[in-house]
């Protein structure tokens, strides 16, 4: 059992590609986060509209947390962007 787990070993983080599905080119984190801000932001509003239309306040305030989350990372994607080039 032991040489079995031996053969199935992950590589560390350090070792891995660093090209992504953006033809070979990395991504800067700046728009990383700005992305994934965008689409937390996205979800919020969707959570939001939902709770709203349900009368499901909890929900309705959820997605207004996960709103105002989101415009956060994105606007920390602006500022990053701004520090790496």
């Amino acid at each position: 059992m032991a040489a079995q787990s031996q053969r199935f070993q992950t590589l560390p983080a350090t070792s891995l590609p660093s090209s992504n599905l953006y033809g070979g080119h990395t991504v800067k984190q700046g728009s990383k986060d700005e992305v994934k801000g965008k689409i937390e932001e996205v979800k919020g509003k969707v959570k939001e509209k939902v709770g709203r239309a349900t009368n499901n306040p909890r929900l309705e305030d959820e997605g207004t947390d996960q709103k105002v989350a989101g415009k956060i990372q994105k606007k920390v994607g602006q500022v990053e962007k701004v520090f790496e080039d």
